[in-house]
């Protein structure tokens, strides 16, 4: 690169550092707002808060993360091994089929549940029928309780280790496997005592994407009345109308997933685990037959068949029923409002992440890097925290202007921006900017510096190389940033509640509010349009884990 392309590049650095610093800050303006609630001195509310339910919302939410932990472990890892190092009958389908439950949003498998397992369920009536039984003479489990959380979460968030602990099994090297062997290890043994500590960081990360998840849930708690964090901002916000105390309340689930973030940072750190072959031929597969093989084959058909077919069966069938009443004008405004959302969200979040990840690429400086990491802080904050820390500066900024507005011209300006899709769109790009940031630093990653230097020094500036160079290369990556950003926006429940306009709703919000009138058939319309979104992302998923492995010849 010449000395008039290096003067150029040093120009553009000193103008483009400022604003993409200032676009870290606006991004992360909302957790450094939450965060800084926790200097501000107690109020009454709060003092009546940690004498009552504070503690109940500390336990209750311990115990839901313990359990949806060892939940997805069990599920995740088992399946993950089963698929990548097993051969038995069904195994290059649910290699792909295990990762379906992650199309449903925890909420809407738990109105199905609730709908088949209710006292006036289909399971409880027929079950009264056969028997003869009336109310009070038999024990039923109770679906909407705590034990009824954790079995809906689990279901729906295991993929998350099932897809990284499947990636570290296909990744390992075959060589390690192969000395196990020779020193008389068995499957069983290869599997606890080599693959397993070996897969050990992945495990890791799948485990704290789903605690954090599981935290973050409102819907599902909120429908089965569990008072948690996510209930409790809730309730607080709009029951007491305090918002000092939902922001102390905010922030004290903020210093949880927080600590879930250092501790899988910490352990990823410590566990320093490394291939030490280049040797990626075809892993061996371990034959099951007989009755392990059957074993095999229900331990990867429960997860699929519970967490997908049957919400999704019941939903379709609700929906064949009700269809004619609920597809009216008034749904396909929920439609329209809810791809109009997600569609103008996924184009901002990848335009965000298009102007930090190419600034990062050609300023690759220390302050910039952390700029990047700030702004993607929102994605492991639950969306009631993100919409609290949106509301907070924004209703500042709206009665900071109107009082202004009052004082000089006696017009006031009413919420501009706190009362607006603004503030909804804001709190979608906070909260889900780290998806469409990963994905787009990733496929920058995968194109060689000496291209931006060629173009350079041919006399283009960046945006010229971003927009004809770049960008053609990284179609797919854009495309999957945007896909999946738009499918986020289209689930997500807590931030829309809170932040949305009067009288303005999406299929994720209408759903809920059917459901807790207890209009299950009703919602399911609903529901089902969220799902079949989902699958999208996920078809994209199973087909890269299929090609994940170094040296993969097509078969999963």
């Amino acid at each position: 690169m010449n000395a008039g392309c290096r003067s150029s590049m040093a120009l553009r650095g000193r103008l483009l550092r400022p604003g993409l610093l200032l676009l870290a800050l606006a991004m992360s303006l909302p957790v450094l707002a939450i965060a800084a609630y926790l200097l501000e001195p107690p109020g009454d509310n709060w003092q009546h808060l940690k004498q009552t339910v504070l503690p109940e919302y500390l336990v209750n939410s311990a115990w839901l993360a313990l359990g949806v932990g060892l939940g997805v472990l069990l599920i995740g890892v088992s399946t993950a091994w089963l698929t990548a190092m097993c051969h038995f009958p069904g195994k290059r389908f649910f290699a792909w089929a295990l990762l379906m439950p992650l199309a449903i949003p925890a909420y809407i498998i738990a109105y199905s549940y609730t709908g088949l397992l209710d006292f006036a369920g289909p399971v409880q009536t027929l079950l009264r029928e056969w028997t003869g039984w009336g109310y009070g003479d038999y024990a039923f489990p109770e679906i909407r309780s705590l034990g009824g959380a954790i079995m809906m979460l689990t279901l729906v968030l295991y993929p998350y280790v099932y897809l990284l602990a499947r990636a570290a099994f296909l990744e390992q090297s075959i060589c390690v496997l192969e000395v196990s062997r020779t020193l008389g290890c068995g499957p069983w043994s290869s599997f606890f005592r080599v693959a397993l500590p070996l897969a050990r960081p992945a495990l890791v990360a799948g485990l704290s994407l789903a605690l954090m998840e599981t935290l973050a849930d409102y819907g599902t708690v909120a429908y089965f009345g569990l008072p948690v964090f996510t209930t409790g901002i809730f309730r607080t916000w709009f029951g007491m109308g305090d918002a000092l105390a939902a922001a102390r309340l905010s922030a004290l689930l903020l210093l949880f997933v927080f600590a879930l973030m250092l501790l899988e940072r910490l352990a990823r750190r410590q566990a320093r685990y490394h291939h030490t072959s280049g040797r990626y031929s075809r892993l061996p597969e371990y034959p099951l037959r007989g009755v392990r093989s059957v074993a095999a084959f229900v331990a990867c058909a429960l997860p699929v068949l519970l967490g997908f077919v049957v919400p999704s069966l019941l939903l379709g069938y609700l929906s064949w029923l009700t269809w004619e009443e609920m597809v009216d004008a008034a749904f396909l405004r929920l439609v329209w409002h809810s791809l109009l959302l997600a569609g103008v969200s996924a184009l901002f979040a990848l335009l965000l992440a298009l102007l930090l990840g190419y600034g990062k690429r050609l300023l690759p400086t220390r302050d910039l890097h952390f700029a990047a990491r700030l702004s993607t802080l929102g994605y492991a904050v639950p969306g009631t925290v993100i919409a609290v820390g949106v509301m907070i500066p924004l209703a500042a900024f709206d009665n900071a202007l109107d009082a202004r507005m009052r004082d000089w011209f006696g017009v006031s300006t009413g919420l501009l921006l706190s009362g607006s899709l603004f503030a909804l769109v804001f709190a979608y790009l906070v909260r889900f900017l780290a998806v469409s940031l990963q994905t787009v630093e990733s496929g920058l990653g995968k194109i060689r510096p000496s291209m931006d230097e060629v173009a350079l020094s041919l006399g283009h500036r960046p945006a010229e190389i971003l927009r004809g160079v770049h960008l053609p290369l990284m179609k797919g990556s854009v495309l999957t940033a945007l896909l999946i950003v738009f499918v986020d926006v289209m689930k997500e429940l807590p931030a829309t509640l809170i932040l949305r306009p009067f009288d303005f709703n999406t299929l994720a919000v209408r759903a809920f509010e059917l459901a807790s009138d207890e209009r299950l058939a009703d919602s399911s319309t609903a529901a089902l349009s969220i799902i079949a979104v989902g699958l999208l992302p996920v078809l994209l998923l199973s087909r890269g884990i299929a090609h994940s492995r170094a040296g993969h010849n097509g078969h999963a």
